[in-house]
């Protein structure tokens, strides 16, 4: 911890401290989510400084050649955190129903399935990982809610991640910025 005085520490170091423990809280609650049928397949990483940085780039450049402003809108709230707590799932593992809802017949079926890598995410993805990412995500912005800590769900920050190779087992990822700043840096976007 710097200190400025005999005594004193500057806020805005207190406040960066704050965010990285409830980034790693973030995590527990993600992690410690109920799974369906127990089974944890979620993946979680907190990502800040150039890796951060890098993220956003990729945003930046999917936006440009997909010519949607939204990438580049989210890519400015990224280097605007501090930090970014990433959450995927290993979607291409089943849960072992046959329940139909991913477009096979059988798990079986699914999981002999060729993976399509072309779009945002990897798929078919199983509904029960889906599920599970779901939950893990809603707790983890639950918690950073509580603490006061303001954050936004974005997929489109997980589709940058995939394609950078964070977290190389996730085949569908979301991201979640956090930020403490005077008013949250999340709304009254362009």
């Amino acid at each position: 911890m710097i200190q400025v005085g005999l005594g004193e520490i500057e806020s805005s170091i207190s406040e960066r401290e704050a965010i990285m423990e409830v980034a790693k809280l973030m995590l527990v609650s993600a992690r410690t989510a109920p799974k369906s049928g127990g089974v944890d397949d979620v993946l979680t990483l907190i990502v800040y400084g150039e890796r951060k940085n890098a993220i956003a780039k990729q945003m930046e450049l999917i936006g440009e050649e997909r010519k949607l402003d939204g990438f580049k809108r989210d890519a400015k709230n990224v280097r605007d955190s501090e930090a970014v707590v990433l959450i995927g799932v290993r979607g291409d593992k089943s849960f072992g129903l046959d329940c139909g809802a991913c477009g096979c017949k059988t798990c079986k079926e699914f999981q002999a399935k060729q993976r399509d890598t072309d779009g945002d995410f990897v798929g078919p993805t199983c509904l029960f990982k889906a599920l599970d990412l779901g939950i893990a995500l809603g707790s983890a912005a639950k918690t950073a809610s509580l603490l006061n800590v303001d954050n936004r769900i974005m997929y489109r920050v997980g589709t940058a991640a995939l394609k950078l190779r964070i977290l190389p087992e996730g085949t569908v990822m979301m991201g979640i910025p956090v930020s403490v700043k005077g008013k949250s840096i999340f709304f009254d976007r362009k």
